[in-house]
Parts: C-alpha cells; sequence; structure tokens
C-alpha cells in the first residue's frame, strides 16, 4: 500500500491561517485518517490478507503432543483371594502430520490468493468511493454557502425596496400595491434564508462526520473558471476503459474467480487424499492383569490413503450449490460491465452538459444584469415598476446560484467520469485545488 501522511501533517494542511480555508485535497488526507467508513474498510483489507495464510496452513505439517497423569486402583478377586493394585500411569505422545496429496487443500490456496487480490481491490474502491465522497460534501457545502449569500443579498436588495415602496406610498408617488408586493417577496426571502441557513448547518456536519472534526473555512471556486472537458474527448473511449478499468468490475471478475475455484473445491470432495502420519509414546506403569509397573513405548511412520466415494450425496448437493454461486458470480459481473459502461455515459454528458450549461448561465447572467440595470432606470423615468424591478433583482440572484451549482457539479461529473474509468485518483484532486481561491 502506498504511504499515508500522518494525521499530523493532514491536520498542518488543514490548520492554516483561517484567511486561507482548507482546499480539498487537504480534506481528503484528513478524511483517510478519520472516516470510519473507510477505516473499518482498512481493517477488512487486514483481515482479507490472512485468507491465504490459513489455506497454506493445510498443506504445512501439523504437529501434535498429548499427555497424560493419572491414578489408577484395580481390586481383583479370585476364588475368595483379593488382589489390590495402586498406580499411576502417566505417558505422552507425539504425533505429526503432513498432507502429501489433497485436491481441496491445493483449490484452497488458490481462492486464498484470488481473496488476497479481492481485499486489495475493495480497498481500493473504498479509497475511490472516499474521494467522491469528500469531493461531494465539500461541493455541497460552498454550494450551501452560496445559497445563504445568495439569501442574504436577496433579502437586502428586497429590503432597500420595500423601504422605498413605503417612502414613495407615503409621499404619494406609489400606490400600496407596490409595498405588499414588496413586502411578501421580503417576507418569502426571509423564509428562504432560513432555509438556506438550514441546509449549510446540514451539509457541514455531513462534511465533519467524514473528517472528524468541525468544518474548517473553505477555499471557495475561483469566478469565471472553466471546468476541464474530458480527455479524451470521446465517449466511446471512455466506456471501453471503463469496461477494462473500473474497480467495480475488477471485483466481479475476481469474486467470478473465486466461485470458480469453489466448485473445483467441491468436487473435490470424493477424491482420494494421501498424508505422511509419524508418531511416538511413552506410557509408564501400565498395570497389566497382576503385572504391575509395564512400560511402553512405540515408534512408527508411514503413509495414509483415505478415500470415500460416497457420503449420502451431499457432495453432489455442494458442487450444484457452488455452480450456482457460479452463476451468479457471472451474473454480478455482468451487472457490473453494464454499471460501470451506464457512469462513464453519465458522466461524460455530465461535463459536456454542464460545460454547455455553465456557458450559457454565464450569458444569461450577463443579459439578467444588463436587464436589471434597464429596468431601474426605467422605473426612474416611469416606464417600469417597482415590481418589475424586484422581478428583475431575482432573476439575477436565481442566475447566480444556478451558475454556481453548474459548475459544482461539472467538476463532480468529471471525477465520478474519472472513477467509472478506474483512473481517479489525488492528483484530481489537486488539479482541482487550482480552481480554488481565498475564501
Amino acid at each position: 500500500m502506498p504511504l499515508r501522511p500522518t494525521l499530523l501533517t493532514a491536520a498542518l494542511l488543514l490548520a492554516l491561517p483561517p484567511a486561507w480555508g482548507a482546499n480539498l485535497g487537504g480534506l481528503y488526507q484528513q478524511a483517510l485518517e478519520q472516516d470510519a467508513q473507510y477505516a473499518a474498510a482498512r481493517e477488512t483489507y487486514k483481515a482479507g490478507l490472512e485468507k491465504l495464510p490459513q489455506a497454506q496452513a493445510a498443506q504445512r505439517p501439523t504437529v501434535q503432543v498429548s499427555g497424560n497423569a493419572r491414578l489408577a486402583n484395580s481390586r481383583t478377586e479370585i476364588s475368595g483371594a483379593a488382589t489390590t493394585l495402586n498406580y499411576q500411569p502417566h505417558g505422552f505422545t507425539l504425533s505429526l502430520s503432513q498432507s502429501l496429496y489433497n485436491q481441496q487443500n491445493i483449490e484452497n490456496v488458490e481462492i486464498g490468493k484470488l481473496q488476497v487480490a479481492l481485499a486489495e481491490q475493495q480497498l481500493k474502491l473504498a479509497e475511490q468511493e472516499l474521494l467522491l465522497r469528500v469531493a461531494k460534501a465539500y461541493f455541497e457545502t460552498l454550494q450551501a454557502q452560496d445559497a445563504l449569500e445568495t439569501a442574504n443579498a436577496q433579502k437586502q436588495a428586497i429590503g432597500e425596496q420595500l423601504a422605498l415602496a413605503k417612502k414613495s406610498f407615503e409621499v404619494g408617488n406609489a400606490t400600496i400595491t407596490d409595498a405588499h408586493e414588496a413586502q411578501a417577496r421580503y417576507d418569502l426571502t426571509e423564509a428562504q434564508e432560513i432555509a438556506a441557513r438550514n441546509d449549510l448547518d446540514v451539509k457541514r456536519r455531513a462534511l465533519e462526520k467524514i473528517i472528524n472534526q468541525e468544518t474548517p473555512r473553505l477555499a471557495l471556486l475561483a469566478d469565471a473558471i472553466q471546468a476541464p472537458l474530458p480527455q479524451p474527448n470521446d465517449m466511446n473511449a471512455w466506456v471501453r476503459q471503463a469496461e477494462a478499468g473500473s474497480l467495480s468490475v475488477s471485483l466481479a471478475q475476481s469474486a467470478l474467480e473465486v466461485s470458480r475455484r469453489q466448485v473445483q473445491v467441491q468436487r473435490a470432495g470424493n477424491k482420494p487424499t494421501l498424508s505422511l502420519g509419524a508418531s511416538y509414546s511413552d506410557n509408564r506403569d501400565q498395570a497389566q492383569s497382576t503385572i504391575k509397573g509395564v512400560d511402553s513405548r512405540s515408534a512408527l511412520i508411514g503413509v495414509e490413503l483415505a478415500w470415500t466415494p460416497y457420503q449420502g450425496g451431499v457432495v453432489d448437493s455442494r458442487v450444484k450449490e457452488a455452480i450456482a454461486n457460479q452463476e451468479k458470480a457471472r451474473f454480478d459481473l455482468d451487472h457490473a460491465r453494464r454499471q460501470a459502461v451506464l457512469d462513464a455515459r453519465q458522466g461524460f454528458l455530465g461535463v459536456l452538459s454542464g460545460d454547455a450549461r455553465i456557458k450559457a448561465l454565464d450569458q444569461a447572467l450577463i443579459s439578467s444584469e444588463a436587464q436589471l440595470k434597464s429596468t431601474k432606470l426605467g422605473l426612474e423615468v416611469g416606464v417600469r415598476t417597482r415590481v418589475d424591478v424586484l422581478n428583475a433583482q431575482q432573476q439575477v440572484f436565481s442566475t447566480k446560484r444556478d451558475l454556481a451549482a453548474a459548475r459544482y457539479q461539472t467538476l463532480i461529473s468529471g471525477l465520478q467520469l474519472k472513477a467509472a474509468a478506474g483512473s481517479v485518483g489525488e492528483a484530481d484532486l489537486k488539479a482541482i485545488d487550482q480552481l480554488l481561491r481565498e475564501p
């Protein structure tokens, strides 16, 4: 496994002056140390590594030592004559056995190797999922911050219009309708501000759950950034890469190979086995008939052939069960490939459509700001109403919010596309960090 920064290193990355804020890469390093879900995956990986030594142990010698010490009393009566024996038998036995041929053990070793590879793949998949979870939580928090800032700015702007509407009504230059409309918009925006503040708190808590500390100040996405397009800019190329390199597909392929080996293990259930055995026994003070104090020593070595050609049909049943599990694994692999293709296509289209949407919203924001400026001018000359100004302001704020959300979602789609192809990594987070600015 690659070396990971220590908790102290990750903490230093986050413990920068508040003006700088924490970036995406720093939070990911913290999550590698603190996320409970990834920690559980790491321990599962360690457990998986032990599958191979356990399987190999069956092919190695087994040594057993046993001993005994007893108190014995024996009374024998023949034709009125009784004989009583009191003795203390004791002894020990040392035995060794070594498998010479056992097809099940051979297959289990191969399964152990596959299970180690499976554990490594599962850990890589957990890392990938953690990266995506951190990125999603990061950008959802930024988006919630934007929504709250938009609600605050909108509330302030509407408040100014409300004050002007009331003043104009008091001097007779406007109707009460304008004041009521502005008041209604102000009240609605206040409710939206409360909802946005609550949503931001929820998003921060979700990020805190991953990094196990209070959410620090986050670096913001720079204005007017252009999300990078997929390279290569060819959906079919990404689909082919996903079919070949997706971690989920690799996991399913390994699981299928394990299930195939399991079929061979069960089929070997009624094959003969051959083993080497050796033992040495030393027993002292044994009673034999009326003789007391008989000692015995014995040693033996030899091979043992065992074959159980029929076990009530249990072997055939287990083979059928293993074959069914193998077919299930085959369908799981097919599903993993289809899902990888779907994820790659969705990610690719998400980046392209997101890029187009960003460009469209950029232009829409320019147009909305120009419309607001002209609407305010029209209000001054009497050709526009205050309601028109409120509508124009609403459009500007909504466009700003939608533009920021489109940028966040496009970046996430880019990460999801690379994850579908099995190529996402910390370098991608560093590339995104280059698009961030000080808060």
